[in-house]
């Protein structure tokens, strides 16, 4: 039994709305200090299911608009060396299931695709609401986190630090604020 403090939304198709939605990122770098970063441009939909625990998720995010703030750095990470936008312009996620936790806090276990390197991943996922915007559209919000390591997906580069460790950190936390816009 679902049991949660919020009105979970109705069954049926709900789209990402990108301009009140983020995927943004953070890893180390040189050891100690972190870079953040965003994705500009995704897409994506939520088929909500009758029980909700068969509900899936269906995002596609344009590789290509990583931004981090520093164009020579955007510039590296669509490279060869870790993105390969030329080669893999998307970075897809499609679950597997839904899973509650408690109250508002859900797992959505799932599968990721970067560089055409396929690894499962969960997402922990706190559920917001549903809210009606003043046009009297529906709308349901949750956040995301999870973390990645980004050597499983093939992204290895990196170089030695002379007083110990390396530029880039191995671990990728991932976090999103999402709107969804029901059809």
């Amino acid at each position: 039994m679902t049991t949660t403090t919020t009105t979970l939304p109705r069954t049926g198709t709900w789209v990402i709305d990108p301009s009140h939605s983020s995927i943004e990122f953070i890893a180390k770098h040189l050891v100690v200090s972190r870079v953040r970063g965003r994705f500009g441009a995704f897409s994506g939909s939520v088929e909500v299911a009758d029980p909700i625990e068969r509900s899936a998720v269906d995002v596609t995010i344009d590789a290509a608009s990583i931004d981090t703030g520093d164009a020579d750095r955007d510039g590296h990470l669509t490279s060869g060396e870790f993105l390969d936008v030329a080669s893999f312009p998307a970075v897809t996620f499609r679950s597997t299931g839904a899973h509650h936790r408690d109250g508002d806090r859900w797992a959505i276990p799932g599968e990721l695709t970067i560089r055409d390197v396929t690894q499962p991943v969960d997402l922990e996922v706190e559920y917001l609401g549903v809210f009606t915007d003043p046009w009297g559209n529906a709308k349901a919000a949750f956040t995301a986190v999870t973390e990645i390591d980004r050597e499983a997906f093939g992204i290895t580069w990196n170089q030695a630090l002379e007083t110990g460790g390396v530029l880039v950190g191995r671990t990728v936390k991932v976090e999103l604020d999402v709107q969804l816009a029901q059809q």
